[in-house]
């Protein structure tokens, strides 16, 4: 179960990166292996041949503050005509 709500985390940060910095970042390969070839123990992300390359831990990390958002906003929609 935990390795599911990791890759929706990942799938969902890898969208929200290609969305976002339009087509200037990219999201490392799930199965690959590029931040261990290519960057710092625990980074979120690095330059690979010019080109901002986001970590898995990274995607995770910004899917997971998406959904927080997500549901703080709706928790906020939800209780804001109420006193």
């Amino acid at each position: 179960m935990d390795a599911v709500i990791e890759l929706l985390l990942a799938l969902t940060g890898k969208g929200l990166v290609s969305l976002f910095s339009l087509g200037k970042w990219r999201g490392e390969a799930l199965n690959g292996n590029e931040a261990r070839l290519h960057a710092a123990a625990g980074s979120l992300s690095f330059v690979l041949d010019g080109r901002r390359v986001v970590t898995t831990a990274g995607l995770t990390l910004i899917g997971l503050a998406f959904y927080g958002l997500l549901v703080a906003a709706l928790v906020y929609w939800m209780t804001r005509g109420q006193v």
